[in-house]
C-alpha cells in the first residue's frame, strides 16, 4: 500500500473506503472511544493493547455494539476532529447485562496492518460512544497513514513539553528513543501541575542523569518520592496522578551546567510560582 503524509492525503481527500474496504457495513458498529474520566483511550492503546481491547468488550446496561462487528475508532485528542483507527473486532458472545458487563470479542487480522496507523477526519455526531457504521462511512476522509503504529508524540522542543502523566509512563515504558534521548542530555527545571486543585510542583533535574532519569522516577511511583506528593500518592493511589497530574520544562540547561546554577534557578521558579505552602507541594 502506498503511504501518504497528512497534507497529501488532505490535498488528495482520500475516502476511507478507498484504503480500507468493507464489504457491509451495515454488519458494523463504529465504536468512538473518548475520555471516560480517567484515562484517555489513546493513552490506553499505546500503554497496554489488550487493555485496549477490554474499552471494546465492554457492556454497560445497553448494548451499544448490537451488530456483528466493531469498528473502533479512538480519540486522537493532540488534535481537534482526528482520530486513530483502533482494530476491527468481531463479536462473539453477548453475555446477560446482570450476569457478566463484557462482550466476548476477538480481532479481525484484516485489519490488523492498518490498525493504529490509520488516522480518521471525523467532527464526533453527538455524545453517543456507538453509532452504526453504515450511516457515516461514506463521509469518513484519511487525515494521514503512519508508517507504524502510533506509540506517542514525538519530542517536541523543551520549551513546547505539556504533557499528562499517563503519556509520561507511555514514553518511558517504550523507552522512547526521541524523548530518552532530548531529556537524558538535559539538566533543568520542570514543573508539575495538579490539575485538581491547581497546585503545582517545582522540581530540578542535576547531576548525570538528566530530566529522563528524575521523570522515570515519576513514572514508576507517582511522587518521585517528595515529601507532599507521596502523601498524596498513598492517600489516593497512582489513578490519582494518571487523572491530574501534567509535566512541563520551565527551563532547561545543559549537561554542562553547573548543579548550583540549575539549584539557584529552580529557587527562583518557587518563588516566582508560589508553589510552597497554600499553593503548591514544595516544601523548602
Amino acid at each position: 500500500m502506498q503511504q501518504m503524509g497528512e497534507m497529501e492525503c488532505a490535498q488528495m481527500n482520500i475516502s476511507l473506503a478507498q484504503v480500507c474496504q468493507v464489504s457491509d457495513p451495515q454488519q458494523f458498529k463504529m465504536h468512538l472511544a473518548c475520555w471516560n474520566g480517567y484515562n484517555q483511550p489513546l493513552d490506553v492503546f499505546v500503554r497496554d493493547r489488550k487493555e485496549w481491547d477490554g474499552w471494546n468488550s465492554w457492556r454497560g446496561k445497553r448494548n451499544d455494539f448490537s451488530r456483528d462487528y466493531i469498528f473502533s475508532l479512538i480519540d486522537f485528542y493532540p488534535q481537534k476532529d482526528t482520530w486513530l483507527f483502533g482494530g476491527v473486532y468481531r463479536v462473539i458472545e453477548r453475555k446477560p447485562v446482570d450476569n457478566s458487563h463484557s462482550y466476548t470479542i476477538e480481532a479481525v487480522p484484516d485489519y490488523e496492518s492498518l490498525t493504529g496507523r490509520l488516522k480518521i477526519t471525523l467532527k464526533r455526531p453527538g455524545r453517543a460512544k456507538a453509532v452504526n457504521f453504515d450511516k457515516h462511512y461514506g463521509a469518513l476522509v484519511v487525515a494521514e497513514i503512519l508508517p507504524e503504529p502510533y506509540s506517542g508524540e514525538a519530542f517536541c522542543g523543551y520549551d513546547r513539553i505539556d504533557i499528562g502523566f499517563s503519556m509520561l509512563e507511555n514514553l518511558i515504558s517504550r523507552q522512547r528513543t526521541d524523548w530518552k534521548t532530548a531529556l537524558a542530555n538535559a539538566k533543568g527545571v520542570y514543573l508539575i501541575t495538579d490539575t485538581e486543585n491547581g497546585k503545582r510542583y517545582v522540581g530540578s533535574a542535576y547531576g548525570n542523569s538528566g530530566i529522563w532519569s528524575r521523570w522515570e522516577c515519576y513514572a514508576g511511583t507517582g511522587h518521585g518520592y517528595n515529601d507532599e506528593l507521596t502523601k498524596l500518592i498513598k492517600q489516593n493511589g497512582l489513578e490519582y496522578a494518571r487523572q491530574n497530574f501534567r509535566f512541563a520544562v520551565l527551563e532547561y540547561c545543559g549537561m554542562k551546567t553547573d548543579d548550583q546554577a540549575v539549584i539557584a534557578r529552580e529557587q527562583y521558579w518557587k518563588q516566582v510560582l508560589l508553589s510552597r505552602g497554600q499553593y503548591g507541594y514544595n516544601k523548602n
